[in-house]
C-alpha cells in the first residue's frame, strides 16, 4: 500500500501524470477506511460495504477491491491526514464523482446500522475537504438514508 500511495502522490517533473482507476480506487478506499477506523471497533459490515464501493465506482474486480482493502488495513496507522487522499480526489474527480464518493462513505457509516459522533465529523471534514458545500454533506446523507431505509430517528 506504501509504495501505491507514494506512485499515487509522485509528480512527473516534465508533465503530471493522471492516475489510473486503480490508484482513485486506492485514495477513495483509504477514506473509507479511515472513516472506519474512527469509532475504533473493525466492523465487517462496513468492510464488506467498502469493498461493494470500490466495485461498483471503479470498476475493479471483488479481489482487486479486497487486496486494496487489506493493503489499506493494514497501513491505516501510517496515514497522518486525510489530505494525503482527498489531494488527487480533487485534482481528478469531477464534483458528480466526488458526490458520488461521499456518498459511498455514508453508506460505510451506516452499513452498522449507526452513526457515531466521530464519523460524521470525519464525513463532514471529507466534504469540505473534496470542495462539497454543506447542501450537498446533507443531500447526500438523506439520499442514503433514504436507499438504506433509516429514518433520521435511528441515526
Amino acid at each position: 500500500m506504501i509504495e501505491r500511495l507514494k506512485k499515487l502522490f509522485s509528480v512527473a517533473e516534465s508533465e503530471p501524470v493522471k492516475p489510473d482507476a486503480h490508484q482513485l480506487a486506492v485514495a477513495a478506499t483509504a477514506l473509507m477506511v479511515q472513516l472506519s477506523r474512527v469509532d475504533n471497533q473493525e466492523d465487517e459490515r462496513e468492510l464488506k460495504t467498502i469493498v461493494d464501493c470500490a466495485v461498483k465506482a471503479h470498476q475493479i474486480t471483488r479481489e482487486e477491491a479486497e487486496e486494496i482493502l487489506n493493503d489499506a488495513l493494514a497501513h491505516a496507522e501510517d496515514a497522518t491526514s486525510l489530505y494525503q487522499f482527498t489531494g488527487q480526489i480533487n485534482d481528478h474527480l469531477d464534483q458528480q464523482q466526488k458526490q458520488s464518493l461521499l456518498e459511498s462513505i455514508w453508506r460505510v457509516a451506516f452499513a452498522d446500522g449507526r452513526i457515531d459522533k466521530y464519523e460524521e465529523h470525519v464525513i463532514r471534514k471529507i466534504a469540505e475537504l473534496i470542495y462539497l458545500p454543506h447542501r450537498e454533506f446533507i443531500r447526500a446523507k438523506l439520499m442514503v438514508c433514504d436507499a438504506m431505509n433509516i429514518s433520521e430517528n435511528n441515526q
